[in-house]
């Protein structure tokens, strides 16, 4: 064996190293340099690529998935990590071909089968896709999150909660161009419908938390508002965009009910603009946050309105709320409901998605 072939292999076992304990920067280099010594080799080409695809980097990763497929084209990995890629990259037909690849390969792969179903979710073959998520749950892949993508399709009884796996995923991998999109072609508005509404009435805090800050939206108005802000996300990607805009005092990587049960605040205005739609149940939520409140605090949210229903899951995999279940809240826990306004929280495939905004203070 050649030095610089034995040195390929040497950095090739601690790529692997590196991914197996969730390390994926280090495990990129790692891979990244055994390419360099060994070009061309298929297990080398793959690792990077499902690397890369998992660091959100599609573009990076399908070259090289590519060239592993030319020289194996059975590989199922390469095949389900470029159905990914291809997915995230808004090519579902292409995405797939490639599951359906990869399960002529191998049929009993469940994360095949429950990326097939998401895709066919995607593509609108809602029936396909259920059958295609049962299959994946009957292989014992990621249970809960598809039954939690089966429920959201088939309408059943909504699960109380998301799996905060998908949810922090989910924004990790949308974070670079989720201002530009929301903003965009979603023309996303909560913040300003929440917080213009506190403005003008001259409101000033002493310590405002922005819940679910993602990219920091809400982070100007805030900052014009109040001493002292604070945001949470369960997104480390999502808290890396908001820091860039220089606006928090303190940025905090933790589920929303697991932080409100520590040691924080008081705080005399908090805000959770189109939050509530990732979180499902929101009993747990008040629970802990009121007691984080001072009296007189502001709280003011977004939900989806769910017009039946006190918690729908819909196929969009966002929960909506009903009137009823948040003026419930409201009472439950001691809060006034001083405004709900009713109005499109976003576009949603060109349509209005239909909203309420909440506006509640701490008695």
């Amino acid at each position: 064996m050649s030095p610089d072939v034995e040195r390929a292999r040497a950095l090739f076992l601690a790529g692997v190293q590196h991914f197996e304990s969730g390390r994926l920067e280090p495990a990129e280099v790692a891979f990244a340099a055994a390419l360099d010594l060994a070009p061309g080799r298929p297990s080398v080409l793959t690792n990077l690529g499902v690397v890369r695809v998992r660091l959100g980097r599609f573009d990076e990763a399908l070259p090289l998935l590519d060239q592993a497929l030319a020289q194996e084209p059975g590989n199922v990995e390469a095949l389900v990590h470029r159905a990914m890629a291809l997915a995230e990259l808004d090519r579902p037909v292409q995405a797939l071909r490639d599951t359906e690849r990869a399960l002529a390969v191998a049929p009993a792969v469940g994360k095949a089968w429950g990326l097939r179903g998401s895709l066919l979710k995607e593509l609108g073959r809602h029936d396909e896709a259920a059958q295609a998520l049962q299959r994946a749950i009957e292989l014992g892949s990621d249970v809960d999150l598809h039954r939690y993508v089966l429920a959201g399709i088939r309408g059943d009884q909504a699960p109380a909660a998301p799996p905060r796996a998908y949810v922090e995923q989910l924004f990790d991998n949308y974070a670079g161009g989720f201002d530009a999109h929301l903003t965009g072609p979603l023309a996303y508005q909560a913040p300003r419908v929440l917080l213009e509404r506190l403005q003008q009435a001259g409101h000033r805090f002493d310590h405002a938390a922005d819940l679910g800050c993602g990219t920091g939206l809400c982070g100007p108005w805030l900052r014009s508002m109040a001493r002292q802000v604070t945001g949470v996300d369960v997104s480390a990607r999502m808290l890396e965009q908001a820091r860039a805009k220089h606006v928090y005092d303190e940025l905090v990587h933790a589920d929303l009910v697991d932080y409100l049960r520590g040691p924080v605040g008081p705080f005399d205005l908090v805000v959770a603009a189109d939050v509530f739609i990732y979180v499902g149940a929101l009993e747990p939520v008040f629970a802990a946050l009121v007691p984080r409140l001072r009296p007189g605090a502001q709280l003011c949210f977004s939900v989806e309105e769910s017009e039946g229903e006190a918690l729908a899951l819909r196929p969009s995999l966002r929960y909506a709320h009903s009137e009823a279940s948040i003026a419930q809240l409201a009472a439950a826990h001691g809060l006034q409901l001083a405004h709900l306004l009713r109005g499109p929280i976003r576009i949603d495939q060109g349509q209005p998605v239909a909203g309420l905004f909440a506006w509640m203070a701490r008695r």
